[in-house]
């Protein structure tokens, strides 16, 4: 019996992922998707954390992709921006969609982003497909961002706290790193 495994990106994942990217987001009037240079260019900066790239495996295939990277929410009157996490890409091989290696592969990171102590993760995508997770309107959660005129799709989710004394998640702009502003 074939089974999911569910682990970080290492080094080698690195050609399997831009497949499963370039074909999960595969259009004909682009030869490769913005997606794909997208963690290509967010592996090379300060927005990256190893730990939070996951990787479905499935038969010893790498099929399914989540990557949670560094942003940073601007409060009115704080001077330092607080961390959060952005959610994307999310990413399945069109051969194994519609089994669970989306979902799968999502909560495993956001899993691992709990157990590092993270507070909030933001998402811009299928409000449907990650309320299941437990995204709502980052807007009613007093977060902006390029993206808050889309409405629904710009989503956001409160990680339970690693601690009864944790802060509050934070309000405010999200700050993306450079990389984003290419998608």
């Amino acid at each position: 019996m074939t089974t999911l495994r569910l682990r970080p990106e290492d080094p080698a994942d690195t050609g399997p992922v831009r497949r499963v990217l370039a074909a999960a987001f595969a259009r004909p009037d682009v030869a490769t998707p913005p997606e794909v240079g997208l963690v290509d260019e967010l592996r090379d900066s300060d927005a990256w954390i190893p730990e939070l790239a996951m990787v479905a495996e499935y038969g010893g295939e790498v099929v399914g992709y989540a990557l949670l990277t560094r942003v940073r929410v601007k409060s009115d009157g704080d001077p330092t921006p607080a961390p959060a996490l952005a959610l994307g890409p999310v990413g399945v091989a069109p051969h194994r969609q519609r089994v669970g290696h989306g979902t799968a592969v999502v909560q495993a990171a956001l899993d691992a982003a709990t157990e590092l102590g993270e507070r909030l993760v933001v998402v811009l995508g299928n409000p449907a497909y990650y309320r299941r997770f437990g995204f709502g309107r980052a807007d009613r959660m007093g977060l902006t961002s390029p993206w808050s005129g889309l409405g629904e799709p710009w989503q956001a989710l409160v990680l339970p706290p690693a601690t009864s004394d944790a802060p509050a998640p934070p309000q405010g702009e999200v700050l993306f790193p450079p990389p984003w502003s290419k998608v």
